[in-house]
């Protein structure tokens, strides 16, 4: 199992050392130990650490909260307050760098272990998060994607609907190979459904998708939806009460 690596932003020497030995204890990696912020950028920049642990008060000022603002400006590292301040602004000054916890020194080992384990937690779930909102976003790249991903042979065809097809390279629709005339919308919509088919397209992304401007409505996306089951053949858009629309898969 792969250790966590972590980096200690300390001037003061017998506190840096504990913290180290300390962490080398509960089986971390310490790669390096830092007195100042400018070190500290420097062994940032060459191990990419998994945790950063820094002193608000590096050289008794606030180089450990402007070193804090660099990290999560430049890089994608949580990173704990390691502090004996109780001065509210100071402490107003840290939060709004939005640190991933904080260590009141004198500091307790075990308060340390859970401090880090959970900044780990927290700074994982976050990214996760941040991967299934991007892997949902609703914009003309994925879209592409999703339709690129679902040919059937090389050719620029997508089938759906039982004898419904789609040329992804000119966005032209066809029901058994017959084209359907539609408006630049229509066709929007249409291949978004279509992309994300078998899920539920809200008014939300479709109004994001087909207007890419403010203006739109959920009347908006309701009148175009009747307007294109109009023209096709067959009604294969179906509703999601309340919600949006989908195509079944």
């Amino acid at each position: 199992m792969k250790r966590n690596s972590i980096i200690i932003v300390e001037d003061d020497e017998i506190t840096a050392l504990n913290l180290k030995l300390s962490l080398l204890k509960h089986d971390y990696d310490v790669i390096a130990v830092c007195s100042d912020a400018v070190q500290a950028k420097e062994k940032i920049d060459k191990y990419k650490p998994d945790v950063i642990i820094i002193d608000i008060s590096l050289q008794e000022g606030d180089d450990g909260i402007r070193l804090a603002k660099t990290i999560k400006e430049s890089y994608t590292i949580p990173f704990i307050y390691l502090t004996s301040y109780s001065d509210d602004e100071i402490i107003s000054e840290a939060i709004k760098t939005e640190p991933y916890g904080y260590i009141v020194k004198p500091f307790d080992p075990s308060s340390l272990h859970a401090t880090i384990q959970m900044a780990i937690f927290k700074f994982n779930m976050e990214n996760k998060r941040f991967e299934e909102i991007d892997a949902n976003k609703i914009n003309e790249q994925n879209i592409e994607k999703l339709l690129y991903s679902k040919r059937e042979s090389d050719k620029p065809i997508v089938n759906f609907g039982n004898g419904y097809s789609i040329d992804i390279s000119k966005n032209h629709i066809f029901y058994n190979n017959e084209k359907i005339k539609l408006t630049k919308k229509e066709s929007a919509i249409l291949r978004l459904l279509v992309a994300k088919i078998g899920h539920i397209i809200s008014f939300d992304q479709a109004i994001d998708y087909v207007w890419k401007e403010r203006g739109a409505t959920e009347n908006s996306i309701r009148t175009l939806v009747w307007r294109l089951r109009n023209k096709l053949p067959t009604d294969i858009i179906k509703n999601a009460s309340g919600i949006g629309y989908y195509i079944e898969k």
